[in-house]
């Protein structure tokens, strides 16, 4: 695809891993850029966001996995396991942190019956060794003619390999933040990048969402405080940065009804001034 066509799919933009009615999709993204189709987070519903995309699954090929919370990667196995039955032939690299190979290998051996039985029946190629894993760490990732991958270690505790990722071509540089509490190094990280698409909470909406779950002590509220970014914070990093736009994904809430995207935008007057997009799942925002 040339240029002109690189862009950012968010499919899924919930934070989070329940889902309710009414309730949008947890994480997942796809990154066309550079003529290359890279999916970043799998969330559940990322086979259907990729689908209803235009993606055909069988040209699968590369994967950014930022961290292991189920939310961003409980629907990688199932994933590449329908790409499989719709033709994938090729090999698939999936970047992420140590554990991920070992979820695939558990989740081949859950689904052993089925992977034999249309090997022997239908003649598909073998699929655990159609998928291989390089495990993130800070730096240089990936680089290649057309593009450059780089990581960073983000704050995202009690997670330690959990990382925002930067894709750079000739043209084009999209920045996505991962989950983080707020982090100044990614105003150097993602300097200057035509999108960075961060995470965020509304702070004028936690305590509605708080009483909502109803949790038995207040280990997920503080989980959220330490591990995560206001709205308004993330409108600062992207100033400092000089984004050319910023997204907002992996919204904390993302579907209570009394607040709306005019909150967002309000949340953010006081921090950031430029382009400003509030995640919805299906969200295709050209680069």
């Amino acid at each position: 695809m040339a240029s002109q066509n690189d862009y950012v799919c968010l499919l899924g933009t919930k934070g989070g891993p329940a889902i309710r009615t009414g309730s949008t999709n947890p994480t997942s993204n796809l990154l066309c850029i550079a003529n290359q189709q890279i999916v970043v987070d799998c969330g559940l519903g990322v086979t259907r966001g990729l689908v209803d995309q235009g993606m055909q699954l069988r040209n699968l090929s590369t994967i950014f996995i930022t961290h292991l919370h189920s939310d961003h990667y409980l629907e990688l196995g199932p994933m590449l396991h329908t790409a499989w039955t719709a033709g994938l032939k090729t090999p698939v690299v999936v970047y992420g942190p140590d554990g991920l190979a070992r979820y695939w290998d558990k989740f081949i051996d859950s689904m052993s019956d089925d992977i034999q039985l249309r090997i022997e029946d239908e003649g598909r190629p073998d699929l655990h060794s159609l998928v291989s894993f390089i495990s993130l760490d800070d730096g240089e990732v990936l680089t290649t003619d057309t593009l450059q991958v780089t990581a960073l270690r983000n704050i995202h505790p009690p997670l330690v390999d959990t990382f925002a990722l930067s894709f750079k071509s000739a043209k084009t540089h999209v920045v996505f933040s991962g989950d983080t509490a707020p982090l100044p190094a990614l105003e150097a990280f993602s300097a200057g990048a035509e999108l960075l698409i961060h995470e965020a909470m509304l702070e004028e909406a936690l305590p509605a969402l708080f009483a909502r779950i109803g949790n038995s002590d207040d280990r997920l509220k503080k989980h959220w405080l330490r591990s995560h970014t206001f709205a308004h914070d993330a409108g600062r990093i992207a100033t400092a940065a000089s984004v050319g736009a910023l997204a907002l994904n992996h919204l904390i809430p993302s579907d209570d009804p009394d607040y709306t995207e005019d909150h967002w935008h309000a949340a953010l007057e006081s921090t950031y001034t430029g382009k400003l997009y509030v995640g919805q799942d299906g969200l295709k925002i050209n680069l």
